[in-house]
């Protein structure tokens, strides 16, 4: 199997970050921040940027990298985006809501959760089908 892009994986886990920035920022934040009954101050109280940026940007450095592998060498678009729209619903956003079932947590928090990632995996396979 040829090695996977390494222009492609950290394309891809940019835009996982800025995606992740928009979701949880401009475009959710209030919603999300209701459904999960927290406010900005608890969210702020003993906060790690360095930590929960660096660890974040591993997790999604090898999310982006091993969905590399899963596509194979120079997928196209289609595949890309296929892929990526079904791994987001089918195998992360159905997961979540399962969670989210036995938890009793709001649908609106699936679908927002869910929604960046399933956003997520369709950027990463559109990343490997341009650079892969």
């Amino acid at each position: 199997m040829p090695p996977v892009s390494l222009l492609a994986t950290l394309l891809a886990t940019v835009l996982s970050f800025v995606l992740g920035g928009l979701w949880y920022g401009p475009l959710f934040a209030k919603t999300w921040m209701r459904l999960i009954g927290v406010g900005e101050a608890t969210l702020r109280e003993g906060f790690n940027p360095v930590k929960t940026y660096g660890v974040t940007f591993v997790l999604a450095f090898l999310a982006s990298y091993v969905f590399g592998m899963f596509l194979g060498p120079k997928p196209s678009v289609a595949l890309g985006v296929g892929a990526g729209a079904a791994a987001g619903v089918f195998w992360v956003a159905f997961s979540l809501w399962t969670n989210d079932l036995f938890e009793r947590r709001p649908f609106a928090l699936t679908l927002i959760n869910g929604g960046y990632h399933t956003v997520k995996f369709i950027l990463i396979g559109l990343s490997f089908a341009l650079l892969g």
